[in-house]
């Protein structure tokens, strides 16, 4: 997996060293057409709206469209796959995310994997998910939580939104680092797994921060942590995982990325008005709304984040001994 590393931080690092004197007539007179982002979620979801806010923002400063092309499907496989096969000209763009990271090692007889077809563009954003239970759930804390899994083994029912993705590997992370015994339950969606919760059928689900707030806030749902690195401010009240489990952290992201190939000048066009965009006040404050912080840098930055995260997931997948095809 370090090799892997060294080579994706090669390819990023190649990716921004801007010859100024090999610009092509293509990147000079870029972009003169639409652009197209693949987002590996439906309509709806936050990754989505997230793609759309910056997309739009964006767009003005590029002088074209940026149309939102949601392909669901395969974990990010689906979308991934699309993006890889079309021109490497910056036509077509991904919303890179941390499942994509996580596919390297889940998809692991995949041909076409984010390390090796995808060149990173720009960071967009993070995110936390919050240890939720029931209210009727005697733990009050992450503390509590932990030693009463510990002293209920198999017990809890700790619900995801599907198998694989980070609701569910928060928990095997929590799993590998504490070594509680838990049962995971994969629901269809986020939804799905919340209306689980509330009527008791599971007792546990770590949930995106942005989804979980209005649970929270009717106090239909108690929240116990976050797996952020430093309090939040949209739940300054609520204490980190890693103050009970230290280094346990947990952060969702989005970026953008564009086929290996796409010419570097463009790669840096599209990496400045990324980050203009997200210096935008409205952009950021309705990514606010959302429990979401932007996350502006470099190519290299970006590179550096998809390759620790790789390594990261990897351990866990293999861990949880999950495999898919």
């Amino acid at each position: 997996m370090r090799l892997a590393r060294r080579k994706f931080l090669h390819l990023a690092a190649g990716a921004a060293a801007l010859p100024g004197f090999s610009l092509t007539t293509e990147a000079q007179t870029y972009p003169s057409r639409p652009i197209s982002l693949i987002v590996f979620v439906p309509p709806g979801g936050t990754p989505d709206i997230i793609a759309r806010l910056i997309g739009q923002s964006m767009s003005q400063r590029l002088g074209q469209s940026i149309v939102i092309d949601n392909r669901p499907g395969a974990g990010g496989n689906l979308a991934l796959q699309a993006v890889a096969r079309a021109p490497a000209d910056g036509y077509t763009l991904l919303l890179v995310a941390t499942p994509h990271a996580i596919n390297v090692t889940l998809y692991e007889k995949s041909t076409v994997t984010l390390t090796r077809e995808i060149v990173p563009v720009a960071r967009i954003n993070q995110d936390s998910f919050v240890l939720l239970v029931n209210p009727s759930f005697p733990a009050k804390t992450v503390r509590e939580f932990v030693s009463y899994a510990k002293a209920n083994p198999g017990k809890i029912n700790l619900a995801s939104a599907g198998t694989g993705n980070l609701t569910h590997l928060c928990g095997e992370l929590l799993r590998m680092m504490t070594g509680i015994d838990v049962v995971h339950v994969p629901y269809r969606g986020t939804p799905a797994a919340q209306s689980a919760l509330i009527a008791g059928e599971v007792q546990a689900f770590f949930d995106a921060v942005g989804s979980s707030m209005a649970h929270i806030q009717a106090g239909s749902l108690r929240a116990l942590g976050v797996t952020a690195a430093a309090r939040l401010k949209i739940l300054p009240d609520i204490p980190l995982i890693g103050d009970v489990v230290p280094g346990y952290a947990v952060t969702g992201w989005l970026g953008i990325g564009v086929p290996k190939g796409t010419p570097p000048e463009i790669i840096e066009r599209l990496n400045r008005e990324a980050n203009a965009a997200l210096a935008d006040p409205a952009v950021r404050a309705r990514m606010a709304e959302l429990g979401s912080e932007p996350l502006p840098g470099s190519t290299g930055e970006f590179a550096k984040l998809i390759a620790e995260e790789t390594e990261k997931w990897s351990e866990v997948v293999k861990f949880a001994g999950l495999k898919a095809e």
